[in-house]
């Protein structure tokens, strides 16, 4: 990558990880597809975990327990293995996060608003 496109891709993640952490769970779906389609191997694994959590997030706030159980674990799966991979995104603390939150959807316990995944930037 040049260094413009570097500072494009850069921009795109900030968006993206903003939207998120506001729980704008669609339009963060939406920001990170944009991104997924530019980059490959296991930075577009960890980009499409992180869209599977959000889509998985939207589900949650519709009430559709099921779907945002398999998603979120869908994702945490593409995540967890690629923690190395420098996005600026603390990976190891994301995937704790979602570990935690998918133990409570699987045991159906109440979420709260800590719950909530965020991504935080390093």
């Amino acid at each position: 990558m040049n260094e413009e496109n570097i500072e494009s891709f850069q921009d795109s993640l900030c968006f993206a990880l903003n939207l998120f952490n506001d729980q704008k769970w669609y339009e963060a779906h939406d920001a990170f597809e944009e991104i997924w389609n530019t980059v490959e191997g296991d930075q577009r694994q960890v980009i499409q975990g992180i869209l599977q959590v959000s889509v998985s997030q939207f589900h949650l706030s519709k009430g559709n327990l099921n779907g945002a159980t398999i998603l979120l674990g869908e994702g945490l799966g593409r995540i967890k293995t690629r923690t190395n991979i420098n996005l600026g995104i603390d990976l190891e603390s994301f995937c704790k996060l979602l570990e935690n939150l998918l133990i409570k959807l699987q045991y159906k316990e109440k979420i709260n608003e800590d719950d909530k995944p965020y991504l935080k930037r390093v």
